[in-house]
């Protein structure tokens, strides 16, 4: 009987030693964790001028190319319109000046209207005002003229191909010189650091990221405006066609060459 009080009275004392160490053990690790917590670094928050930084030499030309991508798109939005192109407003003033076979007429109303069709059309004007008055030397001097003036237009849909094109190897580039770094840390420091790799290696991510970020817009921009340009060219030429037939229609033009 006193061997089971004995018992009794000792089986509740080891519960007890035994939840109170637990006890101690949770406090600690608790410990631990809040100085952990403390002693780990802020996060550092992830800006486009510490990516910039982050991105190293590299980054410079690729901020011209974004630029250069903005205004781009910006002129030939302005410059690449249909209407700029056809000017259908100079339509009746032409028409007019034709069929009255009036070239200074003509002249006057290309000077009233200028733009693209107009500046062609005038030197179709001034070859029929100079005794070249054949269907075949009016055709011939406005297609000199159409190419010439159609080609300035073009060259700004054209730089938009380079920079889309160059953009990702300059990112490739400055992917390239990252890694460079990187090695040559890891030839004089060994791989003991790896926290001096980073911002060799940062440097290359971000630079072929903002390559490929200039370059897609870019791109899209290019195919959008070229294939504007393409129908607004096609209909100069509609109009410049309609132009000549009714010249000829009306006598201001031949199909014989003039004597």
């Amino acid at each position: 009987m006193n061997t089971r009080l004995h018992l009794f009275h000792f089986i509740p004392r080891r519960f007890t030693l035994a939840f109170c160490l637990c006890l101690v053990w949770a406090s600690v690790v608790h410990g631990q964790a809040e100085v952990a917590i403390e002693t780990t670094a802020p996060v550092e928050n992830i800006t486009l001028w510490t990516m910039f930084q982050q991105g190293g030499w590299a980054m410079y030309p690729l901020l011209a190319f974004s630029v250069a991508t903005v205004g781009l798109a910006g002129y030939c939005g302005l410059i690449i319109k249909e209407k700029r192109f056809t000017q259908p407003e100079a339509r009746a003033d032409l028409r007019a000046a034709i069929e009255a076979r009036d070239v200074s007429a003509g002249l006057s109303a290309c000077d009233a209207h200028p733009g693209y069709m107009t500046d062609i059309l005038r030197l179709g004007f001034e070859t029929v005002g100079d005794g070249y008055d054949s269907v075949a030397e009016v055709n011939e001097a406005l297609e000199e003229r159409a190419g010439k003036v159609l080609a300035g237009p073009l060259v700004f849909v054209q730089y938009l191909q380079v920079v889309a094109s160059v953009s990702p190897m300059m990112g490739l580039l400055g992917t390239v010189s990252g890694m460079v770094k990187a090695f040559r840390n890891i030839a004089a420091q060994g791989l003991g650091k790896p926290e001096l790799l980073a911002n060799n290696i940062s440097e290359a991510l971000v630079t072929t990221a903002s390559g490929l970020l200039i370059a897609i817009p870019a791109l899209m921009c290019y195919f959008y405006f070229k294939n504007k340009y393409m129908a607004a060219s096609s209909g100069i030429y509609e109009r410049l066609g309609e132009m000549t037939r009714l010249m000829k229609k009306n006598g201001m033009v031949s199909e014989a060459a003039s004597s």
